[in-house]
């Protein structure tokens, strides 16, 4: 059987992000092996979309980052959730719950 690696919706990225963010501060490459750990491989965030997307959370006030060492002693850049990144992620948390509760009724209601 020839299986196609799911592909996230757009805009999904930024959330998931924020959620495993929300957890306590984590430098990028700790947040993308975490994401695919949670995700049981299915998503594997490649760098050239992450750093573009905690950039892009950074500029808009739900991330502040700080360097210190890592794990292995190197310094890395520590994301954390801001208190605006944390409204954020609730509001967008709310919208996805609704939609994927919607999109399970209409797959559900035309099994045949």
């Amino acid at each position: 059987m020839n299986w196609l690696k799911p592909e996230m919706p757009q805009g999904t990225l930024d959330m998931v992000i924020l959620q495993v963010v929300g957890a306590g501060p984590i430098h990028g490459y700790a947040l993308s092996q975490r994401i695919r750990l949670i995700s049981r491989d299915v998503l594997q965030i490649q760098q050239g979309s992450l750093y573009p997307a905690l950039h892009r959370l950074q500029n808009r006030g739900l991330l502040a980052a700080e360097w210190k060492p890592s794990e292995t002693g190197r310094d890395a850049k520590f994301y954390r959730l801001t208190p605006q990144g944390r409204a954020h992620l609730k509001a967008e948390t709310s919208n996805w719950m609704r939609l994927s509760e919607a999109i399970g009724l209409i797959l559900q209601s035309t099994k045949g």
